[in-house]
């Protein structure tokens, strides 16, 4: 056999290992098999990423429902948010087993597993929305008892930027895209500020008339249910930047 074609030979049962440095060959099999992990690995990920997503569209179908059951005064349809609550926690538990048999099974690096460690956090805010969805339902069936109570305009002013940041949050998620993101954790002021000024002004209702306090005080928890879905939604954006760029944006004030 000539030194070409042993060398031709070896080629096709040996190979180098992928290491700086290192001269220890390793059989074609081995690498076929690293290849194959690889790829397996990726079909992981995007069954995990669907998961996510269709998670993600639950929780805001759900947050949209809740807010629709408020202003229109539905109890049928909150009480239908509320029962649907068991469904995201189902789902919930789901989406964790995934992310761990990834990291257990794959031991994933680099990109990837910024990518799970962002959905384990994205997992946990979607569950959360979930429960202040039915929060906000829970209210709706006790406001939808006074008919007279009118709800300040501001309170869907509020309902529906946060439903965008929901949405938007999502996203990002979908399309990878980390200036979207910065978008969100921006809109997430005007809910504080929307959050703040119903405030002052249900407090002034209440001093109008102490005998409706009952439904005001539904109306300031439900306000702040919304002002916490809206920090959710801006963690779940702050997680994509983390994803894309690598880079850690929640409390960079803690820098200065």
């Amino acid at each position: 056999m000539s030194g070409c074609s042993a060398g031709l030979s070896l080629n096709l049962h040996l190979t180098r290992e992928a290491l700086p440095g290192s001269g220890r060959l390793i059989s074609l099999s081995t690498v076929q098999t690293r290849l194959a992990m690889a790829v397996h690995l990726q079909k992981d990920l995007e069954k995990l990423k669907k998961i996510t997503l269709e998670v993600g569209t639950i929780v805001e179908e759900s947050i949209s429902r809740s807010v629709t059951a408020l202003t229109s005064r539905n109890r049928a349809l909150a009480e239908q948010v509320i029962a649907g609550d068991l469904e995201i926690d189902r789902r919930e538990v789901q989406l964790e087993e995934e992310c761990l048999k990834i990291l257990a099974l794959h031991q994933p690096v680099a990109k990837d597993l910024r990518f799970v460690v962002a959905v384990l956090k994205m997992n946990n805010d979607l569950e959360r929305m979930g429960d202040y969805a039915a929060n906000v339902a829970e209210r709706s069936v006790a406001l939808s008892m006074y008919p007279d109570i009118r709800l300040p305009d501001e309170v869907a002013t509020m309902a529906e930027k946060v439903v965008n940041m929901v949405r938007k949050s999502l996203d990002c998620v979908v399309e990878g895209d980390s200036s979207l993101a910065s978008a969100v954790c921006a809109s997430d002021d005007e809910v504080d500020a929307l959050h703040r000024g119903l405030f002052v002004s249900i407090q002034q209702y209440i001093k109008q008339d102490v005998s409706q306090l009952e439904p005001w005080i539904q109306l300031l928890s439900v306000i702040r249910y919304l002002e916490r879905i809206a920090d959710l939604a801006t963690n779940i954006a702050q997680d994509v930047i983390y994803m894309v760029e690598g880079s850690v944006v929640r409390h960079r004030h803690l820098a200065r």
